[in-house]
């Protein structure tokens, strides 16, 4: 049997993306999904994504680690299915759409999507570093010289300390530009390397960079390897609301895989 699929990317962050409107796709069968995604074997891509029915809402997105593993919320991957489900009818210029994190509202103008993110209140203080949790897991840690850091290495030994092994941590290293502007790196858990950009990384940056007072402005670009994102949002007492993560998408090919 032969399926179809497209590839998106969204600032570097690279995806296959299937229709599963008759959720014939095997969802459970972990080894085809990583090969799926292996670059050298299969079509090669940071994760997999199903565009599965809902009732409740426009589609359901199922996000898969490149490891073949069910994954959290993916911002990139969201944003990346939305513009997919425009190009194939399910949806027109906006959406909403279930996640793993809950509901998400979407508006599409040409290739750039605007998506929202959860609400988050709790961040936690480890030293100068912080963690919070915007649909997926992040530690952000400001750091010197970014060009020339140790990503790999430095971020896969926070993912893997006792405080965070269990359930693994996106690790999010980052410089500061300027008030409004602030560059990230971000070693991704599931794909256990440095990936181009990251959604929930970026909002995790822009949310972390505001609460520890290194600006003071809520309407923020976050520069990836993979090119810039914007990320807007309101601050209310403890709680930040109305999180909006925005930057282009684009499809970069189609085609069908025997399942």
């Amino acid at each position: 049997m032969k399926i179809k699929f497209q590839k998106y990317q969204g600032t570097g962050n690279d995806f296959i993306i299937i229709n599963n409107n008759d959720l014939l796709f095997p969802t459970n069968n972990r080894s085809f999904i990583k090969r799926l995604c292996n670059r050298k074997y299969g079509i090669g891509s940071d994760g997999l994504i199903l565009i599965n029915p809902s009732k409740n809402t426009d589609f359901e997105m199922l996000y898969f680690n490149s490891d073949g593993n069910l994954g959290s919320m993916c911002g990139n991957g969201a944003r990346c299915s939305v513009k997919f489900a425009q190009n194939n009818k399910i949806v027109s210029d906006k959406t909403l759409f279930n996640a793993f994190d809950g509901n998400h509202h979407a508006n599409i103008h040409n290739n750039i999507v605007s998506l929202s993110m959860k609400d988050v209140s709790d961040i936690k203080t480890y030293g100068e570093d912080l963690f919070l949790d915007t649909g997926s897991p992040h530690y952000v840690k400001i750091v010197k010289n970014l060009e020339n850091f140790d990503v790999y290495n430095e971020g896969k030994l926070i993912r893997n300390s006792n405080e965070f092994f269990k359930h693994g941590v996106n690790v999010n290293f980052v410089k500061i530009i300027s008030e409004k502007e602030f560059e990230v790196r971000t070693f991704e858990r599931g794909v256990e390397d440095e990936t181009l950009s990251c959604g929930t990384g970026v909002t995790a940056v822009a949310l972390s960079m505001h609460y520890s007072n290194k600006t003071l402005l809520n309407n923020l670009k976050i520069k990836t390897k993979g090119g810039v994102l914007d990320v807007k949002f309101i601050q209310n007492n403890n709680r930040y609301e109305k999180i909006i993560l925005s930057g282009n998408v684009e499809l970069i090919f189609e085609g069908e895989i025997d399942m």
